[in-house]
């Protein structure tokens, strides 16, 4: 057979070896089968002896393995207080509600009042001992027979104490917390109200106030807001150790009212003052408030005749009127300096101020004035007296007047003098920082619009 069909081994062979072989006589195959033969065996049989071999070579004692009890070392003393007062089992939080006290919440949990004194000793933590607020939290570790082990409380957003209590006394740890600041961003219609449109855009009342103060020289939110008005919001929020505690600042913003958009910037300039300002430079802070009160409506316009509603007879009325509940704050409308505060016939308790380059500001029918005095200077915002009735007056409200070197002028409709704008250096400097919000603005604008379509 292999005689016969020899050529078509031989129209396979490859390897020179097997040419070789291919060219010898016949015998000497045979004798080249065998050795084959004979080195593939021996190989099977090492395959088969070697394994057995390797397990010969174990030692079987050292397959068992064996368990020690060794002592392990105590903590520090300080880090045994850590530990046991570190367990989440043990903490019960109290949140705190309104009307509460310090004192009451330690004594429900069995904190003495001498605790409660040697904590306020520290003066850092007397802010958060004694100012507290409701929704703050203290945490009380008890024991399993029921006495105190540890309490602990924030004294600020970026500091924990920790106090624990054993028989060398009581232990105070103060821990920092990594607190974070992240950027968000909102965008809402008004439909009913800020309030509303606010909250479905994700920001807080606290928020929603401070937007309007933003732009409270510009627009006047109880008369000027209208259905359709937006803004876009760009503010960061305060987080901690994955949770957000609060709001935090508005950084940027624009309001449309009336078609009318406008534009807030916060800015710290060079000496660490921190204003909003309109994208070209200017601050949002004007010399005067368009309305020194919060108010509830407008009662009386300023009119050149008017039936006096006490009087009886015609009578020109040279302010505003704005209708507020009795003890509503009035505030200074601009800086300047008070020069008369008392009693006149007709606008009962009085408060005039001189705020320089020809203008005045007159606040009547106030219930009782504030601390200031006759010559002191205040700053605009500044309360300097509450609404009232006195004087002539059939409901509480507060008699507004602006005058220019005298002359009584419409403080809704007179025109407020320009703020000065941002010296050069400082300028240029505000508009590369502002360059990248104001562009994040305008794409947002712009990805709401394309939505809107």
């Amino acid at each position: 057979m292999p005689r016969r069909h020899f050529h078509i081994y031989k129209s396979h062979v490859v390897h020179s070896w097997l040419r070789k072989v291919a060219t010898l006589p016949m015998s000497w195959r045979h004798r080249h089968w065998l050795l084959a033969g004979i080195v593939l065996t021996a190989v099977a049989l090492a395959g088969l002896i070697a394994p057995r071999g390797a397990n010969a070579t174990r030692d079987p004692v050292a397959s068992d393995f064996i368990t020690l009890n060794l002592p392990v070392p105590p903590l520090p003393a300080d880090e045994q207080n850590t530990v046991a007062a570190g367990s989440d089992a043990e903490w019960q939080t109290v949140t705190v509600q309104s009307g509460q006290t310090v004192g009451a919440i330690f004594r429900g949990q069995g904190v003495s009042g001498n605790v409660l004194q040697s904590l306020l000793q520290d003066s850092a933590n007397t802010n958060a001992l004694v100012r507290i607020h409701p929704g703050e939290e203290f945490s009380f570790a008890h024991a399993t027979d029921g006495h105190l082990t540890a309490l602990r409380f924030d004294r600020d957003e970026k500091t924990q104490v920790t106090v624990t209590f054993d028989a060398s006394g009581v232990h105070q740890d103060v821990a920092a917390r990594d607190v974070e600041r992240r950027t968000e961003v909102a965008h809402g219609v008004v439909t009913d109200s800020l309030f509303d449109a606010a909250n479905r855009a994700g920001m807080d009342d606290a928020m929603v106030i401070k937007l309007a103060d933003a732009f409270g020289y510009d627009i006047d939110f109880a008369q000027d807001l209208r259905p359709g008005d937006s803004f876009t919001v760009i503010y960061d929020s305060v987080w901690r150790e994955g949770e957000k505690l609060r709001d935090g600042d508005i950084l940027a913003a624009y309001f449309v009212n009336r078609g009318k958009r406008f534009s807030a910037i916060r800015y710290a300039d060079g000496h660490g003052a921190t204003m909003f300002y309109s994208a070209d430079g200017r601050p949002l802070r004007k010399s005067f408030l368009r309305t020194p009160v919060e108010f509830t409506r407008i009662s009386s316009r300023f009119q050149t005749a008017r039936m006096h509603p006490i009087l009886g007879r015609m009578r020109a009325h040279q302010g505003v009127d704005y209708a507020a509940p009795t003890g509503t704050p009035v505030h200074a409308a601009g800086d300047g300096r008070i020069v008369f505060r008392g009693w006149q016939n007709g606008y009962g308790n009085v408060v005039i101020i001189d705020h320089g380059r020809h203008y005045s500001t007159l606040y009547g029918h106030m219930s009782r004035f504030a601390s200031e005095r006759v010559g002191q200077h205040v700053s605009q915002g500044q309360t300097i007296g509450y609404v009232g009735m006195t004087g002539l007056a059939t409901g509480p409200h507060l008699h507004y007047e602006f005058r220019v070197d005298g002359v009584h002028r419409n403080p809704l409709t007179v025109t407020l003098p320009k703020p000065e704008p941002l010296p050069a250096t400082e300028l240029a400097r505000f508009k590369q920082q502002s360059a990248p919000m104001l562009a994040k603005l305008d794409k947002l604008d712009s990805l709401q619009l394309a939505s809107a379509k």
